[in-house]
Formats: C-alpha cells, sequence, structure tokens
C-alpha cells in the first residue's frame, strides 16, 4: 500500500469445531469491508483443519493451552511459553482485535496484545479491558451474536452463511473409500454420527439402528457410520444390527477426509456434535438430535438444517445427569426419549424427497448457502 501503513486486525476464536466452523460469517464480512487490512485469527491447532483454505484470513496463530473441554496437544502449557505467546502477539503490532471469545482470560489477551482497540462481549466482568463492549445475548445464535460485534463497530453485515472449502485430493480420497467400501457412485449415502463426548446426552443407539434400518427399507439407502477412535465399541453395536453392514468411518479418517466422505452424502443424521456444524459447512442437509442443551446459540447453522428439540420445562440443563432429573428406563433423560424414531424419519422425509439421488460434484470450494 502506498503512503499509508496497512491495518492489522486480530481476531481471537479459539477451541472448539464448532466454534470455529460458527466464526466463518464473521470473517467473510469483515474482509469485505476490510480487503486491504493483514486479519490473523487466533485458532487451536486441531480444530483449524475444519477451515483449511479459508480466504478470509492472512494468517492463523494457533494458542493451544492445556484445557478439560477440548482436545489439546498442550503446547502452551507453562507460564513461560503462555507469556512467549504473548509477547509473540505483541510484536505484531495489531491496531485492533476482536475478541469473540466471552472468558475473562481472553479479554486479557486482548489488552496484552497492545492493540489500541479492542472489541468484543462485555462478559465475564471485563469490560474495563475493552475499548468498545457489545451485549452478548443467550437467546441468539453464536452466529448472529458473532455479527452483532461487527455491527456494534460500525462494520456492514450483508450476509451469514457457512462455508466449507475441500481440496480436489480429498475429493479423490472420498472416491476411493466409497469405491473400495463397495458403494456406487450415484447409490444413495446417509452418514450416521451417534456418539457424544457425554453419553448421557444422546439419542439412544438402538433408535438410530431403527432410523437406519428403515431409511434401507424406504429408500435402498446405504449408511456410513462417522466417529473417534474411542467410539469403536458402540460403532460394532451399531455395525451388527444395522442391514446391511453400514459402511465404516469410526476411527480410521481424519478430520480432512470425514469432511470429504460427508460432502457425498445425501444426509446426515446427528446428536449435537462438531461434525453437525462441519455437515451444515458443507451445506449437507441434516437432522441433528438435541435433548438436555438448547439448540438456540448452538444448533446447527443453515436452511437444510432440522432440529429434534422437545423443549421441556427444565431443559436447558446444567447436564448433571440424573441428579436433577430421573433416567428412563434405557438410562437417558426424558427430555431426549421424547424424540421418537417416528419424529426422526418424518424430519427426513421432509429433506430427502423421493427423487433422483445424484452425486453431487467435486469442487475445490464448496460454498454453504444462506440460511
Amino acid at each position: 500500500m502506498t503512503g499509508k501503513t496497512q491495518k492489522r486486525i486480530l481476531v481471537l476464536r479459539y477451541r472448539f469445531i464448532g466454534d470455529t466452523i460458527l466464526t466463518i460469517p464473521f470473517l467473510r464480512n469483515l474482509r469485505r469491508a476490510e480487503p486491504d487490512a493483514h486479519i490473523a485469527w487466533v485458532v487451536a491447532p486441531g480444530s483449524s483443519e475444519a477451515i483449511k483454505g479459508v480466504p478470509y484470513v492472512d494468517e492463523l496463530i494457533y494458542w493451544d493451552p492445556v484445557t478439560i473441554h477440548a482436545d489439546s496437544t498442550g503446547t502452551h502449557a507453562t507460564l513461560s511459553s503462555k507469556i512467549a505467546f504473548i509477547r509473540r502477539l505483541r510484536g505484531k503490532r495489531f491496531d485492533k482485535v476482536y475478541v469473540l471469545k466471552r472468558s475473562f482470560s481472553s479479554g486479557i489477551m486482548a489488552w496484552l496484545t497492545g492493540a489500541r482497540q479492542r472489541v468484543g462481549f462485555a462478559t465475564e466482568g471485563r469490560g474495563f479491558l475493552l475499548t468498545r463492549g457489545v451485549p452478548y445475548q443467550h437467546d441468539r445464535h453464536e452466529v448472529q451474536n458473532f455479527l452483532e460485534v461487527l455491527r456494534a463497530d460500525g462494520v456492514p453485515v450483508t450476509d451469514d452463511y457457512l462455508e466449507a472449502w475441500l481440496t480436489p485430493e480429498e475429493q479423490q480420497f472420498a472416491d476411493g473409500f466409497f469405491q473400495a467400501a463397495g458403494v456406487a457412485p450415484n447409490e444413495l449415502v446417509i452418514g450416521f454420527h451417534p456418539f457424544t463426548a457425554n453419553p448421557p446426552r444422546a439419542w439412544h443407539l438402538d433408535n438410530f439402528v431403527d432410523v437406519a434400518n428403515a431409511l434401507h427399507e424406504r429408500y435402498k439407502a446405504r449408511i456410513i457410520l462417522f466417529g473417534g477412535a474411542r467410539d469403536r465399541e458402540q460403532a460394532e453395536y451399531l455395525r451388527k444390527r444395522i442391514t446391511p453392514a453400514p459402511v465404516m468411518a469410526v476411527g480410521v479418517t481424519s478430520l480432512r477426509q470425514s469432511m470429504a466422505l460427508l460432502y457425498r452424502c445425501k444426509l446426515l443424521v446427528c446428536n449435537d456434535s462438531g461434525i453437525m456444524h462441519l455437515a451444515a459447512s458443507l451445506s449437507v442437509p441434516l437432522v441433528a438430535v438435541f435433548g438436555p442443551q438448547s439448540p438456540v446459540k448452538f444448533g446447527p447453522w443453515g436452511g437444510k438444517c432440522i432440529v429434534m428439540y422437545e423443549g421441556f420445562p427444565c431443559s436447558p440443563c446444567k447436564q448433571r445427569f440424573f441428579q436433577e432429573c430421573t433416567p428412563s428406563p434405557r438410562g437417558k433423560p426424558e427430555c431426549i426419549e421424547a424424540i421418537t424414531v417416528q419424529k426422526v424419519l418424518e424430519s427426513i422425509q421432509t429433506l430427502m424427497p423421493l427423487a433422483a439421488f445424484s452425486y453431487k460434484s467435486a469442487l475445490v470450494s464448496q460454498a454453504g448457502e444462506s440460511p
């Protein structure tokens, strides 16, 4: 740039896969308003895989402290490593920081960068650390809250859809994976993610079995199971009960490979999880089952998403399971037991009418659709 110094902007939103994906509309609108700025984004190393190829930032900065809430390698576990990280941020001389995290510690981080402008949610008593505090609204989706930070800072917001980006190599991996599993290119494939880190909040596995078998009977659908290494025992339970046996992608694919496989799916049926947000970012239609946690803030974002949620008077709860409620005979909270197989099948039918199921063509960049 001639005659003036390039503006330098930092965005703080790190940790979970869902949080990371839901930041994309914020970044796209920010880039549109600041086409010549240097935009850096502090992210968690693992979660950042979900947004590989994002064109709206110039730099990803990895923050990796030890936490019980998400996977971490502990790169910034010690006090000395944390101080070194802050010094690194400070040395980059940012003009403005957007603090999309709501913790007090993220407010401290923003202040320690030395940026003259610090814009973010006035939560956790950290308003004095910001130059512009924005109210956080618990009855709005996280995407909308993020965009409200831009609006409060005078930045125009023109859209709010999710996006994801796949490479040709990743698409080729998906083709080869399905071919090896005996799935024809034009065969109807439906993804299932029946697992959660907190088992009581998951829809019962037998319900997923019933839905899978019904989908094969109605549509001749092939089921693919997604999950991590820790889900293998439950996946084996499902494999023995779903007919024909599902394609297994449990504990054998990377996050990027799972995304490529998801993109091949006509639909996803899942619990509240990170893979739900991955599917939404790829514009894959989905039915998500919510029980104890409200979908208002962290539900799937997009016009092809249906949330199954009964909204009991006690929901959302603190998820101290069975201290505040009585378990069902199957050991689940009643709020999630109230969601029946029939209700889920009816929702699936609205997303997947009886029509030709064609394999979507491979794209280097797959943009989501506006809700």
